[in-house]
């Protein structure tokens, strides 16, 4: 257990605890403690379980990572534990953003919540983003057009699935299906429904409690440019869909009025 002597004493740190008063908490001896900060021991699995418990972190990340680059707030809530979500930040101190590589992609569903896997991906400085944590994901497929193939999708990554705007679009990380990207509608409280904006492809659902991130679109980076016909076709699209919109806010108003 390489890093787990100072993961104790960062994490009991981060709370400002002394190792009586830590003790405490856990109900350990203060030897105990200081003990496993030191290195004269490890702590057993029983003890490993009470601290993943106390701090809401899973077991796998108390020994496998070095946390004391890691504050309170780089701890992200993924179901009822946290996990390590690392900030990463230029010499500027400014807000990087990692990007996943194409042929990378299709790994991110195992190394997702692995600091070292997002330590080591390119990253980039957009000083236009707005305030949060984000990320580029590449798109694939032609199920989101007039977003390309090929292109990378930057989003704001979203810690409370609760928190989803109806009819947004959003990388979805799920166990199933990986990474997708698509418009997300709330059906009920326990599922939401995926759809694409080529209707070539049908809609389908999830249930919440698979999705393992979501990321709200921000903005989009193609990398390759449009012809005239595809942006005539892209306008085209879009002029529907807004008056699709519209026309379905009249009719609702109609009706209520009625």
């Amino acid at each position: 257990m390489k890093y787990i002597q100072s993961n104790i004493k960062h994490l009991r740190g981060l709370k400002r605890f002394s190792q009586e008063r830590f003790a405490d908490e856990l109900g350990w001896s203060r030897s105990m403690v200081g003990s496993y900060e030191e290195g004269r021991s490890e702590p057993p699995i029983d003890r490993l379980i009470e601290l993943s418990n106390y701090f809401d972190i899973p077991i796998d990340i108390l020994v496998k990572n070095d946390l004391r680059k890691a504050t309170d707030t780089s701890f992200i809530e993924v179901g009822n534990k946290r996990v390590l979500f690392p900030i990463t930040v230029n010499e500027a101190n400014e807000d990087l953003i990692e990007i996943i590589p194409t042929k990378a992609s299709a790994g991110y569903l195992q190394g997702y919540e692995d600091p070292e896997y997002i330590e080591q991906l390119q990253k980039i400085k957009l000083p236009f983003l707005p305030t949060g944590t984000h990320r580029a994901f590449p798109i694939s497929g032609d199920s989101m057009l007039p977003v390309k193939d090929g292109s990378f999708v930057v989003a704001k990554f979203i810690d409370d699935i609760n928190e989803v705007k109806n009819g947004r679009t959003y990388i979805v990380l799920t166990k199933d299906d990986g990474l997708v990207y698509k418009r997300v509608y709330i059906k009920d409280n326990e599922t939401l429904t995926l759809r694409s904006d080529n209707r070539f492809y049908n809609p389908y659902d999830v249930k919440k409690e698979s999705v393992l991130e979501l990321w709200e679109f921000t903005c989009c980076i193609n990398t390759q440019e449009y012809d005239a016909d595809e942006l005539k076709l892209s306008s085209i699209a879009t002029l529907f869909q807004e008056l699709n919109v519209e026309l379905k806010s009249i009719k609702n108003l109609n009706n209520s009025l009625s």
